[in-house]
């Protein structure tokens, strides 16, 4: 079978065989009809100047038209009760000779008398218009809209924007254009609607690079309707470029897989890897998830009567969770009526604006009302006021964005302490083990020393350190607050005193005072709150994303270790009282032999003779230790054996594997259908076993989080962790490939465009229809429609050899019946073999690879032939990879992946680069180990703060990473992350050896190759 090559995304992981990135982004588009696929055809050509162009033309044209003045004042009729009419459709009405046409939207703008239909489309008054102050960005002299600045001046919050900005292809940076709707039965076929159809079911147009596709992400301005650009919003919090955030929006709508963009779709993403893409996916699934949150608050709002145009655009500019939250909070039903609702329901509304806009008007006196509690003198109407100019204040998105502002340039700290609760239960029980233990606590509170008298800046803490406080706060260990300076309060009072909130004209001592008092109060009771909530929020967000980023740094380091082919494995469960689990497997997997022998108890020479004639009789020369209970005591069974040539003439030698996750799964309902007769115990053997025979093929059956890679795993989020560590599984699954002829129903459902009953009906069509003999009779089995065709079908391989050796073995296939039968009729397929479906090649692609093949003088009976390689490398030295490409009518990208798959040999495995576990015949002890002696291991965990490498003498020593650098990882290592990864081979000094602790400290020499 044929294997992929990618290129890494981090130490060793997935090679993809990459070339240098071009500075050309081209895109593609892709007709199917009665089943057949045509190749992808991009576009280099200028989008002014490619067949869009006079769509966008006319379109322009249109809409310049709609932006015409309504008709004169003059011409007014006098108003009327509005009459309920019918809904129909009519005819739009022609203007008369001479007049201009207007839209209906701006004849009613007129006879409301509303001038600026822009700024009524806006959502914003005259005076807010005027005054309008954009932090996050400037507003472009040509009003054409604000342009977004640096990820590090960004702010939280912004002014709503225009919506409706113009095609992305032919506008600046950060331009954008403002359009009034226009009735849906008035548009002509090239005018911009917002009703335009599910972007799933349009095709990619071509755009040149640096831009976004034209007219399919003109609707990602707007479709979430908030008064932040999605895209801009998006490359502002990811640091990847607008257009190219706009192209994965597109993508995932369009319901393409994260494997499938980064192989096959190159160009359109600027050459992101997995990890990076999935970032941009998940930020993009939070924002929408806001805007989903914000139209439900304001529907809920609306509904009680209690929304305005202040609040509504309030909502409608926040940008996450915690910002929505803290808006909507005081509205929440059930919640405590807030001091400023209870004020403004009292009427004091209006007291407060005339303090703001003419305080010179105002006189609290005649507001005073003795009967009503809260009016019944000054001083309770001077509160009330106080307190809705402080709720004014707290909720006004430009203080909120300076105080941020000055809270970014201070010495913001985090600090912990031991809880008066869990000092008072150590002082109590002093020197106990079980100190602490009551109430579900840590039987050990000493854990969380380190934390007793801890104090961080807020921008320098580690991600490890704040998932450990949260950890100590959750058990009521520790107590947490963050640290602002006074000088935030006194400069953010004297701005808003000063500048923000001073009276428009002149104001009375007394007023004055009021509003320093609404300042200081709105400080303290409301914003410093938030400012905390916000703080500790960022940094968990922050602290779990980074631990599910080590998460799926080890899980693909884990998946993607080398299998070890070719030879007979006894897999070993260990134990003691119920003896240890022994499971003989043959290269290709299936068991041979199972049984249990106690190697720990009486009679441990009949146990081994036991074992030399199990391993004689099946020629077994490996051994597979799970590293579980009783690990050391048996691999210290096996070396004595071993050492003492126990086994000749065989050479046997063993590895310790990691069995996390195999109990599980041995009493799981998977492995009850496939090993139906074996014991659970014995199952376990034989996952053990085939963890190192085909790692990625047996891993991929157990739930990811029961694997035992990561730290903190039940501090972070559940949902979002179970999403990664699924994508990293879909992404390892499908860059290795899967021979489909061969492949079990467990492991196909993690291709890329398959699910569990996709991978079932599969399987279920190759048993009643015989081995596949192409890719085009996918087609065939229910559910695999045109989308999830295209996503799976380069990744799914048709082995020749494996499907000779399945024909010759199975019987006769039967008849095809049923919906099968009718769909192959329909699809036009063929039964005949065509030697591309065993390379990386899309088939969307297949005609641009014959053609290549023909300009290099080759065949397909000559894929992976060191003659087809050498006619190809000799073309590559005379043309380059872009001339061909553009001879070809392709793209460099796929061209590229054309020439790997054709050269790549037969059975080629990405793992192959990856390293295998180390078999060995000695062992050493703890207590040879001194400072400075030199060893080599495998990496066997990587956290947060270092690295674990199994050394060998049953307990793993500690690489911190401050002893992780630069110089000592290869060129190809050294990425955006310095951390190891599982199974990687390095040579390490000792440190120091705690031997009472068992712990070892470890210096990194060098990683192996």
């Amino acid at each position: 079978m044929v294997r992929t090559s990618a290129r890494a995304t981090t130490a060793k992981s997935v090679c993809y065989n990459e070339y240098e990135n071009t500075d050309t982004d081209m895109s593609f588009s892709q007709t199917v009809s009665d089943g057949e696929d045509e190749e992808w055809k991009p576009s280099n050509s200028d989008p002014s100047t490619s067949s869009n162009a006079p769509r966008m033309s006319a379109t322009k044209e249109k809409k310049a038209a709609v932006k015409r003045t309504a008709k004169p004042k003059q011409q007014k009729l006098p108003k009327v009760p509005k009459v309920p009419r019918e809904a129909k459709p009519r005819a739009p009405r022609k203007p008369a000779a001479g007049q201009k046409k207007t839209s209906k939207r701006a004849e009613d703008s007129a006879e409301a008398g509303v001038p600026d239909i822009k700024r009524k489309r806006a959502g914003l008054d005259k005076d807010q218009c005027e005054a309008q102050i954009d932090f996050q960005g400037e507003k472009n002299t040509d009003g054409s809209g604000f342009t977004i600045k640096p990820k590090e001046e960004r702010l939280s919050f912004v002014v709503p924007q225009f919506p409706d900005t113009a095609n992305w292809a032919d506008e600046g940076e950060g331009s954008s254009q403002v359009h009034p709707p226009v009735k849906k039965e008035n548009l002509k076929e090239e005018d911009f609607t917002f009703d335009e159809p599910c972007l799933k079911k349009l095709k990619t147009s071509g755009a040149c690079h640096g831009q976004a596709t034209a007219g399919q992400h003109s609707s990602l301005t707007n479709d979430l309707d908030m008064s932040w650009n999605v895209t801009e919003l998006l490359s502002t919090l990811t640091c990847v470029e607008k257009w190219v955030c706009g192209n994965i929006v597109n993508l995932l709508r369009e319901e393409n897989t994260v494997p499938f963009m980064v192989r096959y779709r190159k160009e359109m993403i600027n050459h992101l890897d997995a990890d990076a893409v999935r970032d941009v996916q998940m930020v993009y699934e939070e924002l929408c998830s806001v805007a989903k949150k914000t139209h439900s608050v304001i529907q809920t709002l609306k509904k009680d009567g209690v929304l305005t145009t202040e609040l509504e655009e309030t909502l409608r500019s926040c940008r996450s969770a915690d910002e929505l939250d803290h808006v909507y909070s005081p509205y929440k039903k059930g919640s405590k009526l807030t001091k400023a609702r209870r004020a403004k329901a009292l009427g004091l509304e209006g007291a407060a604006s005339a303090l703001l806009n003419a305080p010179q008007t105002l006189d609290l006196r005649t507001w005073v009302q003795p009967a009503t509690e809260g009016l019944s003198s000054v001083k309770e109407v001077t509160t009330g006021v106080e307190h809705i100019l402080a709720d004014m204040i707290a909720k006004d998105p430009e203080t909120l964005t300076y105080v941020k502002t000055l809270c970014e340039r201070s010495f913001v700290t985090i600090q912990s302490s031991v809880s008066k609760t869990a000092l008072k239960e150590k002082e109590e029980k002093p020197g106990h083990k079980n100190a602490g233990a009551e109430h579900g606590r840590p039987k050990d509170i000493e854990k969380f020393q380190l934390y007793f008298e801890f104090t961080c800046n807020i921008q320098r803490i580690q991600p490890h350190q704040t998932l450990a406080i949260n950890r100590g706060e959750s058990l009521k260990i520790l107590t947490v607050k963050v640290n602002i300076p006074d000088k935030v309060k006194s400069d953010f009072t004297w701005w808003c005193v000063n500048n923000r909130w001073r009276p428009k004209s002149l104001a009375k001592e007394e007023h004055r005072a009021i509003i320093l008092n609404a300042v200081e109060d709105s400080y303290k009771r409301l914003i410093l709150p938030f400012l905390t909530r916000s703080y500790r929020t960022k940094l968990t967000s922050e602290a779990e994303k980074e631990s599910i980023a080590m998460f799926v740094r080890n899980l693909r380091q884990r998946l993607l270790v080398s299998p070890v082919r070719g030879c007979v494995i006894m897999g070993v469960d260990p134990g003691f009282r119920h003896g240890c689990k022994l499971a003989i497997l043959s290269p290709t997997s299936q068991i041979i032999h199972t049984d249990v022998v106690y190697l720990h108890n009486a009679g441990q020479q009949r146990e081994a003779e036991k074992l030399r004639h199990l391993m004689t009789k099946y020629s077994c020369t490996k051994v597979v230790i799970g590293n579980g209970t009783a690990c050391r005591e048996t691999e210290t069974f096996f070396a004595d054996l071993i050492a003492r040539r126990f086994f000749h003439p065989l050479d046997v030698s063993y590895c310790i594997t990691n069995e996390a996750g195999a109990s599980i799964y041995s009493v799981s309902a998977e492995a009850v259908k496939e090993m139906p007769d074996l014991d659970p115990n014995l199952r376990s053997a034989v996952s053990i076993g085939r963890r190192v025979q085909d790692p990625l093929g047996e891993l991929v059956k157990i739930d990811p989080k029961h694997i035992g890679i990561g730290t903190y795993q039940h501090d972070v989020s559940a949902g979002a962790l179970k999403a990664a560590l699924e994508g990293v599984v879909q992404e390892c699954v499908s860059f290795v490939g899967v021979d489909v002829n061969i492949c079990s129903e467990i492991l196909m459902r993690h291709v890329a465009g398959l699910n569990a009953g996709r991978a079932r009906n599969i399987t279920e069509w190759r048993e009643q229809n015989g081995p596949f003999s192409n890719r085009e009779q996918l087609k065939l089995v229910k559910g695999i429609g045109p989308k999830s065709y295209q996503q799976c079908a380069g990744f799914i391989r048709i082995d020749p050899q494996t499907l000779q050796s399945v024909k010759s073995s199975a019987q006769p296939a039967a008849t095809t019946t049923g919906k099968a039968a009718a769909k192959k009729c329909k699809g036009k397929t063929v039964d005949s073999l065509n030697p591309l479906d065993q390379t990386c090649i899309h088939p969307e692609s297949y005609s641009v690879a014959q053609r290549f093949l023909s300009l290099v003088d080759g065949t397909v009976d000559q894929i992976g032939s060191a003659v087809l390689k050498h006619r190809v490398e000799s073309k590559v030295k005379t043309n380059s990879v872009e001339e061909l490409a553009r001879t070809l009518d392709t793209t460099p990208e796929t061209l590229k992946l054309i020439m790997d798959g054709l050269t790549q040999p037969p059975g080629f495995d990405i793992r192959q680069n990856f390293g295998q576990p180390d078999f060995k015949r000695g062992i050493i002890s703890m207590k040879d180990l001194q400072p400075g002696t030199v060893l080599t291991g495998r990496v066997d965990n990587t956290t947060l703060f270092g690295a674990f490498v199994d050394i060998g003498v049953g307990c793993s020593g500690l690489i911190h990473k401050s002893k992780i650098t630069l110089d000592k990882l290869p060129a190809s290592q050294r990425r955006r992350s310095l951390a190891l990864g599982p199974g990687e081979r390095v040579e390490v000094r000792v440190l120091s050896v705690d031997r009472q602790r068992e712990r070892i400290s470890l210096d990194l020499i060098g990683v192996l190759q």
